[in-house]
C-alpha cells in the first residue's frame, strides 16, 4: 500500500517536471516570437533589407551668399549575387550600355571580398537619367538588382575648380582605416571638399525595409522602429567672392598662371585663380567623370589639373624687392634718400645682375623703376653688416627675417597642398659652392628675386597683404563660418607678426608702390579714382620665356584687397600681369570697369600657344 502510494507520488512529479519543462519552452517560444525581435532582425536577409541612407554634403556659399556647391539627386544600381536568378542578361547590358564581358567582370567583384555573394554592393554607380529611367520600367525583369538614391555635386557657375575641389570615390586603404567609410562611398578629394570633408560629410543613417520574394520593396519595417535618420552635412560660408572669382577665370583664359587675391584685414581669400582651369561639372558623374578625368590627366600641354596658385613655384622676380628694402630700413642700413650707383647693372660684378636704364633713384624712386643694382647693393648690405662675425650669420640673418614675411615656410591655410616654397639654406650653398667658398655677391641675385630663391603665388599673396597691414598678417583662409553658427578656426584669428613691424619703413615702401602706378613701371595699368600701390616683376625662367609678375593693394588707406597675378612665359610684368590686377581690383572695388580696351585685350590674349594678340606693339617695360 505504501509503496503503491510512493509510485503514485513519483508518478506526479515526473508529470509535473515534464509539464514544466512544456511550460518552458511555450514561454521561451511566446517571448522569441511575439516580443523579442533579435532573431528577426539576424534573418533580415531573407526578408528584410538594411539599407545606408546617405546624408546630404553640406552646401557651400561665397562670402555674399551666392550658392557656389549645391547637390542634385543621383542613382546607383546594386546588386546581390546570390539573388541574381534568371536574369536578362542581355537586356540589362542593353540598358546600361555595357558589354557581356563587363557584366561578368563586375558580377565576379561583386562576390569577392570585400563583398559577398550574399552583400549588397555597387554595380553601376552615378546612374545617367536616361539610362535611369530606362532601368526603372524593367527592373523587375533583373532579379537580385536594386536601386539606391544619393546625391552628387552640382556647380552653377563652372568656376574655382582648383578652389573647391571634387568629390570621388574613398581609396580601399581610407575606407580600411575610418570606420565610417566603406568602398563605394565618396569623399572630397582636393580643394574645400578635402579640407572641409568631416564637417561636408554628415551623418549616414541606416533605413531597415522589408522585400517581397522578387525582391521588391513592400514598406518599412515596424514603421521605421529601427531606422536611424541621416544627418546633414553642415554649410560652408566661405570668403570667396563669386563675381571676381568668374572674372579672373575670365581674364586669364587662354593663359598659364595664377591669381590669388586677399582682403588684407582679416586673411580671407577672395579669390584664387588657376589657368588652365576646367568646368568642376566635368568631375561628376559615373562614365562621363571618368572618361573626363582622363582626359584632364593626359592633358600634358596645359595641364588643368595642376594647381599652380598653391603648388607651383616660380621665382618671384622684384616683387622680392619690397622684402629687402624693408629688411634693410629696420636693419638701419638704408633710409629714403639712399641712392645707388647703376650703369645698365651692378657695378661691382661687372654689370651683372643686368638692369634697364632709368634715372638715379632713391629708395621710392628704386621701387618704381625696379632697379636690379639698388637691390644687389641692398642684398650685399643685410648679408655683410659688421654686427655679423661670420658671414654665414648675416645670410641667416637675412633668411630669417625673408621667413617671418611667409616665404620657405608652409602658411598653415585651411586648403591642401600647402607648399612652403624654397629660401636657399647655408647648407645648401654649402654643399653647391663648397663650404667657406662663397659670399654674398656668388648669390647677390637673390635680392632680386631669382636664383633658387621660389614663391608660390598664394605665398606672394600674404607678402602683399602683410606689406598693406604694415607688419603683420592672418593666416589666409578661404572659409569663415562652417555650419549655421558660422564657427572660425581661432588660429585664424590670430595675428603673426613680421621681423619688421615699423610703419615708418612701410610708409616709404608705400611711396614707392604708389609711384610704380604714377610714374614707374606700371603707369599704363593706373586705376581712375583709386589710389593703388602695386610692383611690377619678371621672373626669369632657364626652361623658356621669362613669366610676368605684379603685385598689388588697393586702396592705399585702409586696403580692401591685395593680390599678385604670374602669367608664365609672358615676359615682362608690366605688359601683362599688371593689367589683369588693374581691371580686378576696379572690379571689385567699384563693381565695374572703365577700360573697356584694356578688359578685351586681356580676354583676347592667348598666350598658350605662343601666340601674342597684342602683337609687336605690345609694351616694353620690361619691370
Amino acid at each position: 500500500m505504501n509503496n503503491n502510494a510512493h509510485l503514485a507520488d513519483r508518478k506526479f512529479i515526473i508529470s509535473g517536471f515534464f509539464i514544466l519543462i512544456a511550460i518552458i519552452y511555450i514561454s521561451r517560444l511566446f517571448y522569441i516570437q511575439l516580443i523579442d525581435d533579435q532573431y528577426t532582425l539576424q534573418a533580415r536577409n531573407n526578408a528584410l533589407k538594411s539599407r545606408t541612407e546617405y546624408a546630404l554634403r553640406g552646401y557651400i556659399f561665397d562670402r555674399n551668399g551666392k550658392l557656389l556647391v549645391q547637390n542634385v539627386l543621383s542613382y546607383d544600381l546594386l546588386v546581390t549575387p546570390k539573388l541574381v536568378k534568371d536574369c536578362d542578361t542581355m537586356a540589362l547590358c542593353k540598358v546600361l550600355e555595357i558589354t557581356k564581358e563587363d557584366f561578368l567582370k563586375r558580377m565576379k567583384k561583386a562576390v569577392q571580398a570585400p563583398n559577398s555573394p550574399r552583400k549588397e554592393s555597387i554595380f553601376e554607380k552615378q546612374l545617367s537619367p536616361k539610362i535611369y529611367a530606362a532601368l526603372q520600367e524593367k527592373l523587375y525583369r533583373f532579379k537580385g538588382f536594386d536601386v539606391q538614391s544619393r546625391t552628387v555635386r552640382r556647380y552653377p557657375r563652372p568656376i574655382a575648380a582648383h578652389l573647391l575641389g571634387y568629390v570621388g570615390e574613398v581609396s580601399k586603404e581610407k575606407a580600411a582605416k575610418d570606420p565610417y567609410y566603406k568602398e563605394g562611398d565618396y569623399i572630397g578629394i582636393s580643394g574645400i571638399e578635402r579640407s572641409y570633408e568631416e564637417a561636408l560629410r554628415g551623418k549616414k543613417g541606416t533605413q531597415i525595409v522589408m522585400v517581397d520574394v522578387h525582391n521588391k520593396t513592400k514598406g518599412s519595417y515596424m514603421n521605421g522602429l529601427y531606422d536611424t535618420a541621416a544627418v546633414a552635412g553642415k554649410p560652408l560660408f566661405s570668403s570667396i567672392d563669386i563675381d571676381l572669382q568668374e572674372y579672373g577665370e575670365k581674364l586669364m583664359r587662354g593663359k598659364k598662371g595664377a591669381v590669388v587675391a586677399i582682403e588684407p584685414s582679416t586673411g580671407e581669400i577672395l579669390c584664387l585663380v588657376s589657368a588652365p582651369g576646367y568646368d568642376p561639372n566635368l568631375l561628376v558623374g559615373g562614365k562621363e567623370r571618368s572618361r573626363n578625368f582622363t582626359k584632364l590627366y593626359l592633358d600634358t600641354l596645359n595641364l588643368p589639373l595642376f594647381n599652380r596658385a598653391l603648388t607651383a613655384m616660380y621665382p618671384p622676380g622684384s616683387t622680392f624687392k619690397l622684402i629687402d628694402a624693408l629688411i634693410a630700413q629696420h636693419d638701419g642700413l638704408i633710409d629714403r634718400s639712399t641712392v645707388f650707383p647703376c650703369h645698365g647693372g651692378y657695378p661691382p660684378m661687372g654689370g651683372r645682375p643686368k638692369c634697364h636704364p632709368h634715372p638715379a633713384a632713391d629708395l621710392p624712386g628704386s621701387i618704381a623703376t625696379s632697379c636690379n643694382s639698388y637691390y644687389s647693393y641692398v642684398f650685399s648690405r643685410i648679408v655683410d653688416q659688421k654686427s655679423f662675425p661670420n658671414f654665414v650669420d648675416g645670410y641667416n640673418h637675412w633668411r630669417d627675417a625673408v621667413r617671418s614675411f611667409g616665404p620657405g615656410t608652409k602658411l598653415g591655410t585651411d586648403l591642401p597642398y600647402d607648399k612652403p616654397g624654397n629660401v636657399p639654406s647655408v647648407e645648401y650653398y654649402n654643399k653647391v659652392f663648397g663650404k667657406n667658398r662663397w659670399r654674398s655677391n656668388t648669390v647677390v641675385s637673390l635680392g632680386i628675386g631669382q636664383a633658387e630663391l621660389l614663391l608660390v603665388p598664394f605665398q606672394m599673396a600674404n607678402v602683399v597683404a602683410i606689406v598693406a597691414n604694415k607688419g603683420f598678417f592672418y593666416t589666409p583662409h578661404c572659409i569663415k563660418g562652417v555650419g549655421m553658427e558660422k564657427h572660425l578656426d581661432p588660429k585664424f584669428k590670430e595675428k603673426h607678426y613680421t621681423y619688421v613691424q615699423e610703419s615708418k619703413y612701410y610708409d616709404i615702401v608705400h611711396d614707392g608702390m604708389q609711384k610704380c602706378f604714377d610714374a614707374g613701371t606700371a603707369t599704363a595699368s593706373k586705376i581712375p579714382g583709386i589710389v593703388a600701390c602695386g610692383k611690377t616683376g619678371t621672373a626669369e625662367n632657364p626652361h623658356g620665356k621669362d613669366h610676368a609678375v605684379f603685385l598689388a593693394f588697393a586702396p592705399r588707406e585702409n586696403p580692401k584687397i591685395a593680390m599678385v597675378c604670374f602669367v608664365e612665359n609672358a615676359g615682362f610684368g608690366g605688359t601683362w600681369s599688371a593689367p589683369i590686377v588693374s581691371l580686378m581690383i576696379e572690379k571689385y572695388l567699384t563693381g565695374k570697369v572703365t577700360r573697356p580696351e584694356m578688359e578685351k585685350r586681356m580676354m583676347e590674349a592667348d598666350l598658350i600657344g605662343g601666340k601674342n594678340l597684342l602683337g609687336k606693339k605690345a609694351a616694353a617695360k620690361k619691370r
